[in-house]
């Protein structure tokens, strides 16, 4: 192999396509003994320059495929990269030699159906040329590939591939991968051309019997269709071609299926007509090919099903959801009603098929569906309110029947609906009986309409039915039928939950009794066991408690009452572990989702809370940890209950809550002690309401409350002092650990109250810090480096750990007026230093802990220059030893790197002054470090490095000239260079909008004459940094990238300097000149626009959540900020 590798690679050597395929064979291998030096041969001829002059001889005479590709991927990295630089008769040359092939192989069925792959291949590498040539240097090529198409079918079939990989490159990757200019005359070009392609469909579509060629013509139709003129759609005869003949044809339903869904999710008022006869027309075709009474779930039917019936089915779904998401309205009238129950009818059956990737399409639709309806309804009833001020209010929302005065419908659509075998079936009574109506344009009628038949009772039911698991349940039924506990997160039932759950809550407003009705139902069915089994009482309690405040108060009351004491009873009367953890998980999820209920009503939240206690006993897997975890939800939400003494009640219930802890956490592991602790230093965290004693009472309970753990510490502190090395048995290390994590646990929810536990173990903490440290240093010294993987060496670091993790958390939460800033500066952060510090000096790379540094930026961070005087300290002491270990490479110390530019970020933004008190010589290491942290491979790395950079420019910008002016002339330059390094390189695009700041800074400080010093050497003779600068820039592009013109790097330089740009404007002159370089190539600049497309995304997202405030229920009560009322009595 390494024969081969030479024999390729010398360039003064003829090529030999033979060994090349020896080469890529090998690769290719999955068990070929030398695949990765093959592989990085392929990989060095790649990048070498002239290998894809090699193209022609590879694809003509490699004898296998994957050698004809790797000569076109060669041929295609040419044409993205240095295409503008190949003199006219090369360029010529390629196009000529990749029109010519696909012509050859495209001659005959034989061929063309061999070498598809290979076609199809350079087909893109045609596409990648016309994105050069097209239409400048090739206005033809339209006309030329619709005229030939008509010479042959076969060639016809691949020209339609070519049209439609070019619309989906100029529509729908463009942005990515073209200047904004080209992208216009591109798309300019296509439109004014695109008569052509029409025409040419048309013929094909209209005279072609050849099967392939048509669904090849559809499949490029469909590409088109989101941006052709809406003549084309509507004044021809192309919806009514793909309806009546490829609609009604089983071999191109699919495909004329989807051109259908693409036209139908469009959108122009003036053809709001032609949109309407689509829909009918379709409608009637579907009624031909899928009856009212044929079962759609039957295409799922492993005996019977087929994947084409299932892809329409899918399709069938897309098409529905996409029309009525565009054209509901359209649909909303005397005329079209009928028609547009009916195909909500089909959409609600299509809901129901057993294939989640279908429901997801539906419930999606649903999802639009009930928001947009329960919107109309609200506009509706603000409008009567603000009409009907002073009058009785009227109430529309008693239930979803129609109005008894409305004039009845001419038609019933509700026996295709409740007869559907495909459905839920809804007990007798469950939902309200339909009542026919005429459509109408109110909120209220609206609502009415789409109640006709039990539509939106029988997308209750299916919401109710299929329910998604929420993130909170841990225990499950695993794929064996068994109760566990789930140990990984399934991310998408997650999502699917979140918009079920959202789209029940719409529902729920629209008619709550129907909901009620149904939910409470299918309980009865659970508790007479009749549907008994774990998955419905799962997918009935997780409806249930995600419609948590989407009732009123009292009907809340009333639904959770029964809910809560069924599932009791249902728990009483089943047998056997995993029925009982079921039930109780299934509990504990319902009750934890309605804190406004057990905030009203004491006696049933101490009851649950009761229960908690109990479950927290049950060893089932998975049920104390959701016990633990439910009662934690409940104390961030009910606190105030909790501390409150409560009518009837001798005393807050947190005093007999903390009495009673060591009986309650008796059978907890460690993990689920800590959380139980932390639910109950949350309840402290209230200080009481207006005139309550509570404020006084919380330093007791917080003591009583850390009896146990304070008792053990206190012991181990004693056996220390009679012998120092009982510290060091693996099982005290174990136990401080375990201690040192409840007291973590116990600050950060309770807050600045903390300090009196601090307090009181604060020196002890710092001795067995210094114990550890000096038993870790002692055992690395005796072993060396391998002495940190000792069991008992890990477990000091592991308790040291915690050490640090405490006191930061500690800082973190100081406030007052328990443990104010100054007071934290003064008393507990100078006794911290001198074992912590030196421990971090002393240490190997290994033995040092990442948490050190984190708790330093936590102290910078938190008390700004109430520490500024130990600033030069702490850096003499962890600088350099850390820059040692993490400029080695890219990999080692992840946590230490990241940990460190926090810091020095910190330093940077808090306590400016302090990096002036270093030695001078100590500024290069902090501008080398920087430039080091934005060079870094690791995002979160480089995006620290950069912001730290910036903040220093403008820190030093507000300096006085001594200081600034020096800095510039020592650093501006490389950190100029080293900017526009990595802003031009394939690593590091996410950071581009960074990049563009900071060189917009740099150059406008030097155009606006900012800096003084001289930038160029003392033997130039420069007019000005301006000039200078101006030079130097050019020349360095110049050099670097060969492939650009003297003029292209005058235009962007010139560019550079405009102090009239913004940053926007800047941006989008950097992006041009970005894609410029790489020649259009997607994979270099999609992440150019990673900042616009994140500022999109939270702006949309925080819309979103104040909508979803707005509704109430929405969202998930454990999310919505709490308010101040709900914890008044």
């Amino acid at each position: 192999m390494e024969a081969a590798g030479v024999r390729l690679l010398d360039e003064s050597k003829p090529f030999d396509v033979e060994v090349l395929d020896g080469v890529v064979a090998a690769a290719y291998h999955p068990s070929h003994p030398e695949r990765s030096a093959a592989n990085s041969i392929l990989m060095k001829l790649r990048e070498q320059a002239n290998t894809w002059a090699h193209a022609d001889a590879i694809i003509e005479r490699s004898k296998i495929p994957e050698g004809r590709y790797f000569g076109l991927l060669a041929l295609d990295d040419a044409i993205n990269t240095r295409w503008k630089i190949l003199p006219d008769e090369q360029r010529a040359g390629i196009k000529g030699f990749i029109v010519n092939k696909i012509i050859q192989l495209s001659s005959d069925e034989q061929t063309a159906t061999a070498e598809r792959t290979l076609i199809h291949q350079m087909n893109k590498v045609l596409v990648s040329i016309l994105k050069q040539e097209w239409p400048h240097n090739w206005p033809s090529f339209i006309g030329d590939i619709c005229g030939a198409s008509r010479t042959s079918e076969i060639l016809c079939e691949n020209n339609m591939h070519i049209l439609r990989l070019l619309s989906e490159e100029v529509f729908d990757f463009s942005k990515d991968a073209m200047t904004t200019a080209k992208i216009k005359t591109m798309k300019d070009s296509l439109n004014a051309e695109f008569a052509l392609i029409f025409r040419l469909c048309e013929f094909v579509l209209g005279a072609s019997q050849r099967p392939r060629l048509i669904d090849a013509t559809l499949a490029t139709l469909k590409a088109f269709l989101s941006w052709i003129p809406f003549g084309y759609l509507f004044e021809t005869p192309l919806v009514e071609t793909l309806v009546d003949r490829f609609f009604m044809a089983a071999q191109f339903r699919n495909a004329a299926l989807e051109c259908l869904t693409e036209i139908a999710s469009l959108t122009e008022p003036k053809y709001d007509e032609a949109f309407v006869r689509l829909y009918l027309s379709l409608l009637a075709a579907l009624n031909v090919v899928v009856p009212r009474d044929a079962s759609l779930a039957a295409a799922y039917d492993p005996a019977t099903g087929n994947e084409r019936d299932q892809l329409f089915v899918q399709r069938l779904a897309l098409f529905f959801s996409g029309m009525f998401k565009a054209h509901l309205r359209l649909l909303e009238t005397r005329d079209h009603a009928s028609a547009l129950l009916e195909g909500l009818q089909y959409l609600v059956r299509i809901s129901a098929v057993p294939d989640n990737e279908v429901f997801q399409i539906c419930l999606d639709f649903w999802h639009f569906f009930s928001q947009d309806l329960y919107a109309s309804e609200v506009a509706v009833r603000g409008g009567l309110r603000a009409a009907a001020a002073g009058s009785a209010k009227q109430n529309f929302d008693a239930d979803d029947g129609f109005d008894a005065s409305a004039p009845p419908s001419a038609v019933d659509h509700s026996a295709a609906l409740v007869d559907d075998d495909d459905l839920p079936v809804a007990r007798p009574g469950a939902g309200p009986q339909p009542t026919p109506t005429p459509p109408a344009d109110t909120g209220v009628q609206r609502k009415q309409l789409f109640q006709h038949g039990g539509i939106l009772s029988h997308v209750r039911l299916c919401m109710i039915s299929r329910m998604a698991k929420p993130e909170e349940v841990l225990v499950v039924e695993d794929e064996n039928g068994e109760i566990v506990r789930e140990m990984t997160k399934d991310t998408e039932a997650i999502a699917q939950y979140k918009t079920m759950r959202e789209t029940l809550v719409y529902l729920t407003h629209l008619n709550y009794e129907d909901t009620e009705s149904l939910m409470l139902d299918k309980l009865a069915l659970q508790v007479d066991g009749t549907e008994w089994s774990w998955a419905n009482l799962n997918t009935l309690c997780w409806a249930i408690g995600s419609i948590s405040g989407a009732m009123s108060e009292d009907e809340e009351k009333r639904f959770l009452v029964t809910v809560i004491k069924d599932l009791l009873g249902l728990c009483e009367v089943k047998r056997g572990k995993d029925n009982k953890a079921c039930i109780a998980s299934n509990i504990m999820y319902v009750v934890g989702q309605y804190p406004r209920f057990l905030r009203a009503h004491w006696k049933f939240l101490k009851t649950v809370v009761n229960k908690l206690f109990e479950f927290m006993h049950e060893l089932h897997p998975g049920v104390q940890d959701m016990a633990c975890d439910t009662f934690l939800k409940i104390a961030h939400k009910c606190k105030r209950k909790f501390v409150t003494q409560q009518p009837g009640e001798v005393r807050a219930f947190v005093h007999d809550l903390v009495q009673q802890l060591p009986q309650i956490i008796s059978d907890l592991e460690p993990h689920q002690v800590h959380a139980f602790y932390e639910a109950t230093a949350t309840l402290l965290s209230d200080r009481g309401g207006a005139g309550s004693n509570f404020a006084n009472e919380r330093g007791p309970l917080l003591a009583q409350l850390m009896a146990l753990p304070n008792e053990a510490w206190r012991r181990i502190m004693a056996d220390a002092q009679r012998d120092a090395t009982t510290l060091n048995r693996q099982e005290t290390v174990r136990d401080v650990a375990k201690i040192i994590k409840t007291h973590c646990r116990v600050c950060a929810a309770c807050g600045p109250l903390y300090v009196t536990q601090l307090g009181g173990i604060y020196l002890d903490l710092l001795n067995v810090f210094r114990a550890y440290s000096e038993a870790v240093q002692a055992a690395v010294q005796a072993s060396g480096e391998m002495a940190t993987g000792h069991s008992e060496v890990r477990a000091m670091r592991s308790a040291k750990r915690e050490i640090l993790r405490l006191i930061a958390t500690f800082i973190e939460k100081c406030a007052e007026p328990e443990a104010p800033p100054a007071l934290v500066a003064t008393s507990f952060v100078p006794p911290l230093l001198e074992p912590v510090l030196g421990d971090y000096r002393r240490s190997i790379a290994e033995a040092r802990d990442s948490e050190v540094l984190v708790l330093l930026a936590t102290t910078v961070d938190k008390l700004h220059d109430l520490v500024a005087a130990e600033v030069p300290r702490i850096l003499d002491a962890v600088f350099e030893p850390t820059l040692r270990m993490i400029t080695r490479n890219f990999e080692d110390f992840p946590e230490h790197r990241l940990a460190f530019f926090k810091l020095l970020k910190a330093v940077n933004t808090h306590c400016f002054a302090a990096l002036f008190a270093i030695p001078p010589e100590h500024h290069k290491l902090i501008v080398d470090s920087v430039v080091w942290a934005f060079k870094h491979t690791e995002r979160n790395v480089a995006d620290t490095g950069l912001e730290i950079l910036y903040e220093l420019l403008l820190n030093v910008g507000r300096a006085n000239d001594a200081a600034k002016q020096p800095f510039y002339q020592a650093f501006l330059l490389a950190l100029l260079q080293d900017i526009l390094a990595v802003m031009t390189d394939r690593l590091h695009k996410s950071g581009f909008k960074m990049h563009a700041t900071l060189l917009r800074h740099i150059f406008h400080l030097v155009e606006a004459g900012q800096v003084t010093a001289p930038l160029f050497p003392s033997h130039d003779h420069h007019a000005s940094n301006q000039a200078f600068l101006r030079e130097h820039v050019a020349n360095l592009l110049a050099t670097s990238f060969p492939n650009l013109t003297r003029r292209q790097v005058y235009e962007f330089v010139v560019g550079l300097f405009d102090l009239n740009m913004d940053l926007l404007s800047f941006k989008t002159h950097l992006r041009d000149f970005l894609i410029r370089l790489k020649e259009f190539s997607v994979e270099d600049n999609r992440d150019l626009f990673s900042e616009e497309r994140a500022a999109a995304d939270a702006a949309r997202v925080q819309r979103e959540q104040q909508a979803r405030l707005a509704v109430p229920g929405l969202v998930n009560p454990h999310d919505r900020p709490m308010d101040d009322v709900d914890d008044e009595l």
